[in-house]
């Protein structure tokens, strides 16, 4: 396969030093893979630290920022980072208010970011956790111990970041990630299996002519795989899947997100077809993000998550941000 990279050991630094190149309004420490707000931390304010590996971009990095993270804390591709990078990511936005740790379900990253709350409570730092558990394709999957972290975390780190922007209190900002997180679920198609710059080819076999419905972000393996279908099928089969688990009762968030690979021009015309089957089913829907968020390298596919709001989670949502991969009104 043919990246645009230097060597594979050097992926994750020289894209860190990219970043901090083009957004001087984070400072990025390539050495211990921390990426901060330049603000931080920000008097009176909860401060939000996520992370995982590297490979989602713009989850985590790309989402640093006001109205979102803190800081965000990269491993290497598909690698969890670890928890010094946690604790140095926690003593740099802690402004006394407490800290917040949103951890997608992945047995690595559960492991130390709860090793890096008890390292940080240690320190005087109050932290509060979240898990994001969001994928209604399978349970108990490669990787990890119930249902798998996926779109949702834009959600959670959308929303919850808004509410420590308004100076709420850690405990009621840990309550709204956690109904963010519960009223959301998630759904994967994989049309290509992802190439990781290590191995420099195919992670898996996904013969032409086949899907795999209810993927991983990393590869992991979905429900089935059958015959390629056209996108209103996909549409129909992924609606259903998450529909079906959720039971929404009010108007929704829409997240139709690239895996990596995939032309806004597919992911548009996947949205028509999304729209339509929900529309079909009544669900109505209060937002739509349609783009790349929550990526799997060179993964050609998508996923759909949808999250049902009340008026305080939609005011929350369509609060200001401002960071490299989510911006608006500021």
């Amino acid at each position: 396969m043919k990246m645009l990279i230097n060597v594979p050991e050097t992926v994750v630094a020289d894209a860190l030093r990219g970043l901090a190149a083009a957004h001087p309004e984070l400072t990025v420490d390539v050495e211990n893979r921390v990426i901060v707000r330049r603000d931080a931390p920000v008097a009176g304010q909860v401060g939000l630290v996520s992370g995982g590996g590297s490979g989602h971009e713009p989850l985590h990095g790309g989402f640093v920022g006001p109205g979102m993270l803190s800081a965000a804390c990269p491993g290497e591709v598909f690698t969890s980072p670890v928890p010094d990078q946690m604790l140095r990511a926690a003593a740099a936005v802690d402004s006394g208010a407490g800290v917040l740790f949103i951890v997608k379900n992945y047995t690595g990253d559960v492991l130390n970011f709860d090793m890096a709350a008890e390292l940080a409570e240690d320190e005087g730092i109050q932290v509060a956790k979240v898990l994001v558990n969001d994928d209604v394709a399978v349970t108990d999957s490669l990787y990890t111990a119930g249902r798998r972290g996926t779109g949702a975390t834009l959600f959670v780190e959308k929303i919850a970041g808004a509410a420590a922007a308004e100076g709420m209190p850690l405990e009621r900002v840990a309550t709204i990630a956690r109904q963010v997180n519960e009223s959301s679920r998630s759904f994967g198609i994989a049309l290509s299996a992802c190439s990781t710059p290590a191995k420099g080819s195919p992670t898996f076999d996904l013969p032409p002519g086949e899907l795999e419905l209810g993927i991983g972000i990393h590869g992991e393996p979905g429900r089935e795989r059958r015959a390629m279908m056209t996108s209103g099928e996909i549409a129909e089969a992924a609606v259903e899947a998450v529909v079906e688990d959720l039971q929404p009762r009010n108007p929704v968030l829409v997240l139709v997100n690239g895996m990596g690979a995939t032309p806004l021009l597919e992911l548009y015309g996947f949205h028509a077809e999304v729209n339509r089957v929900l529309a079909q089913r009544g669900v109505p829907v209060a937002r739509v993000l349609v783009g790349n968020y929550v990526t799997s390298l060179d993964m050609a596919g998508a996923s759909l998550t949808l999250c049902q709001v009340d008026e305080e989670l939609l005011r929350l949502y369509d609060a200001p941000v401002s960071t490299p991969g989510l911006r608006w009104g500021m």
